[in-house]
């Protein structure tokens, strides 16, 4: 999969008393940028799609109040029943967090099963 690029501008709200971002405001900006490459991906009826089963983020370099920048997302492993992504937060070309991260694709039923090759399509390379 080519690299999805998710611009954000950094508010109050995701800041600690010292301007900085918080912490765990990386995940969920994460989140909202792997929502948006599954903008356009249609599950089959009764399926729950994704869902995130670990995490792991390495701080480079710290975003403050007012900073612009993109969070880069690949697929960097597309498997039978999951999927692995590696999600960049890039500001000004220096890299300041690198979030990766796996999800399974999980049935009606709450349990993993094989992705949908309709699902699977555009990860393929």
């Amino acid at each position: 999969m080519k690299v999805h690029k998710f611009p954000f501008a950094v508010a109050y709200a995701d800041t600690d008393a010292g301007g900085i971002v918080y912490h765990g405001r990386y995940i969920e900006i994460a989140e909202r940028a792997r929502m948006d490459v599954l903008r356009d991906v249609r599950f089959p009826d009764g399926d729950v799609g994704f869902v995130i089963r670990d995490l792991s983020i390495r701080y480079i370099k710290p975003l403050f109040l007012f900073d612009r920048f993109v969070v880069e997302t690949t697929v960097v492993k597309l498997g039978v029943a999951s999927l692995s992504v590696e999600q960049k937060f890039v500001k000004d070309g220096d890299i300041c967090a690198i979030l990766s991260g796996t999800a399974a694709y999980i049935g009606g039923d709450l349990r993993p099963k094989r992705i949908p090759d309709s699902v699977a399509m555009p990860f393929k390379e």
